[in-house]
């Protein structure tokens, strides 16, 4: 291939002839049929029953707090919240195939990947309430997280800016020695950006073992892929950077799964990055913010509610002799007190001092944030029932 890039051992051809979009056929792979069976000629990846009931509980955990957090939201107990209604198995699934010093650079959906290392309930309601107890000091939109003994790289909102930091990230792991990769997950909408193509062409050219990880949904909040892109998805771009790349049904866990674990298994052995499109479907609205309504049907999002991610592990666990129902409804319930008990408990802890908001920056706050600070406080504290909750924290003790 790269006697290629400059007019050297190719064919010569003495007509026009005009490459045709699909002349490569990606395909998809799957191993789990929508009830759990696995077809017949499936090589279904080696799982321990612990690992697979790991990654059942953690997906069944995620769906409880997305609807907690999107009824709080509603009731105006936190700003704003993105459920992952639909996607678990792509972002548990991927997540349980790689090692505890990989790092994982999330885009925003993808708080099933954190539970699965570790974060806590209270971690995740400390984060979404903002307050003191929160390692960012409530600096951060809700769903905005970061735990840096998980390996798990503070989210920022901007669409794609992970994705050349990814590949930054993985070049150091390669030049310090370390037996680890990067994980970049993001929507097909962020391969839009222009942060994606010099990412994907950053980590193809210096040899980066960073895993590109797309959630295709289908959907970039109200866009449809079909008014995205006119190519073979996302797929076929790994291709145009010459990266190997693997398409998954992201609704399959075990194939997501056996898919990343072949990724990391590549861009660790040979330094390079990997590509994986996982086609899925987000049946929650884009944010707390959104109508899906709007833009797609009921008939629609009915068809692939059939495809349940959830539901189809559980089948699969049945199958195998694993999932023992009723103890899996009391683990459930256990699941909806303990959101429940954690919302109620942090809607007590108070938000950070008012100070906070310029430190950690500078060793000595400048004279201009200084400044600025001053005005606020002065602004707040002349507007008190606009900020019932900063008004009594604009300063220290």
């Amino acid at each position: 291939m790269q006697n290629r890039n400059h007019l050297s051992d190719m064919n010569s051809v003495h007509q026009v002839e005009v490459i045709e979009n699909g002349i490569v056929d990606i395909p998809m792979l799957q191993l789990m049929q929508p009830d759990g069976s696995v077809f017949d000629d499936a090589q279904v990846p080696e799982i321990s029953e612990t690992l697979a009931l790991k990654m059942y509980h953690t997906m069944q955990f995620i769906r409880v707090l997305d609807e907690r957090m999107v009824a709080a939201q509603r009731q105006g107990r936190i700003s704003f919240y993105l459920a992952c209604t639909g996607e678990e198995a792509s972002t548990v699934g991927s997540a349980a195939a790689l090692e505890p010093q990989d790092m994982i650079m999330s885009q925003y959906r993808e708080q099933g990947a954190l539970a699965f290392r570790g974060y806590t309930t209270q971690q995740f309601m400390n984060q979404m309430f903002s307050n003191e107890q929160e390692p960012n000091k409530g600096r951060q939109m809700p769903i905005h997280y970061g735990a840096k003994e998980l390996n798990f790289m503070t989210i920022s909102s901007p669409l794609g800016t992970q994705i050349p930091q990814a590949a930054g990230y993985a070049y150091g792991q390669k030049m310090a020695g370390e037996p680890a990769v990067t994980i970049c997950y993001f929507g097909e909408g962020a391969a839009s950006e222009g942060d994606f193509h010099a990412g994907l062409n950053m980590a193809a050219v210096l040899n980066c073992p960073v895993i590109f990880f797309c959630r295709n949904n289908g959907y970039a909040i109200s866009t449809p892929a079909s008014e995205q892109f006119a190519g073979d998805g996302i797929a076929s771009r790994g291709l145009g950077y010459g990266i190997k790349t693997i398409r998954v049904d992201g609704n399959d866990t075990l194939a997501v799964f056996a898919a990343t674990q072949q990724a990391r298994k590549i861009a660790l052995e040979n330094n390079c990055p990997v590509l994986i499109e996982a086609m899925t479907y987000r049946l929650a609205a884009h944010s707390t913010s959104d109508d899906p309504s709007s833009y797609r049907s009921k008939e629609e999002e009915a068809r692939w509610a059939e495809k349940d991610p959830v539901k189809r592990l559980a089948g699969w666990l049945k199958l195998q002799g694993w999932l023992d129902e009723e103890q899996n409804a009391k683990e459930l319930e256990a699941m909806r007190q303990e959101v429940l008990q954690e919302l109620k408990r942090v809607e007590q802890v108070p938000i950070c001092v008012v100070d906070e908001i310029i430190g950690d920056v500078y060793d000595t706050p400048p004279w201009h944030l200084k400044e600025q600070l001053a005005e606020l406080k002065q602004h707040i504290g002349k507007y008190p029932d606009a900020y019932p909750k900063t008004s009594g924290r604009l300063n220290h003790g």
